[in-house]
């Protein structure tokens, strides 16, 4: 299973998730469905923009996780 860990990176740069939508140009909506994964998809722009953001890896947001 695939998890991502934006909540986790938000705590570690003390960010909130209506300053992320704001750097990123994503709404709050669509944060939140990844913030909770309930995403079935991540574009790799949303990714870059996000990664950019935080100043994080990809691999620092998501995590691959055996069921």
């Amino acid at each position: 299973m695939i998890v991502l860990n934006l909540d986790v990176m938000l705590a570690k740069r003390k960010m909130s998730l209506g300053e992320l939508s704001e750097k990123v140009g994503i709404t709050l909506a669509n944060l939140s469905i990844l913030k909770n994964n309930k995403a079935k998809a991540i574009r790799f722009s949303t990714l870059d923009a996000i990664c950019r953001a935080l100043d994080c890896e990809a691999g620092d947001i998501i995590e691959y996780r055996k069921d």
